[in-house]
């Protein structure tokens, strides 16, 4: 077998639906759209979630809870993913981003605690959790929040 003799399986094609061709086609006239009405119409139709006029559901129910406008949105990196650097290396949010850790819109970059971390760094971001700070700190590191 050759590639110039490949062909789909019988019965694995159909040929598309020639919609508007004539009446003896079985789709002509009003090509399967029915008679009068916004959806007969070219370029008729509704727009997702329109329901004739009734409040649509999304109106219907009731808004919950409070969005902050203020909110910071933080990268996160582990100290387990902190192994990758040399000891005595400072550990900025440049450092990060060279590395590919963080990447992406953030407002700030928190250093949190799972994993283990066994060389010394010198670690200066926006937020720090406090089982992280410990463990940076029992390896011999340091910690600065910026």
């Amino acid at each position: 077998m050759k590639l110039h003799e490949l062909k789909p399986a019988a019965g694995a094609t159909k040929d598309r639906k020639r919609k508007g061709r004539g009446v003896a086609s079985g789709w002509g006239k009003t090509a399967g759209r029915g008679n009068k009405g916004q959806k007969q119409r070219s370029g008729g139709g509704i727009r997702p979630g329109w329901e004739g006029g009734q409040m649509p559901l999304h109106r219907r129910l009731p808004k919950r809870g409070f969005t902050n406008i203020f909110r910071k949105q933080f990268a996160v990196v582990n100290v387990k993913d902190l192994e990758r650097f040399e000891a005595g290396s400072t550990v900025d949010p440049e450092a990060l981003t060279d590395t590919g850790l963080v990447n992406g819109r953030h407002d700030g970059i928190k250093l949190l605690g799972q994993g283990e971390i066994g060389v010394a760094l010198t670690i200066k971001l926006n937020a720090v959790s406090r089982s992280a700070k410990e463990k940076v700190e029992a390896a011999g590191g340091s910690v600065e929040v910026i």
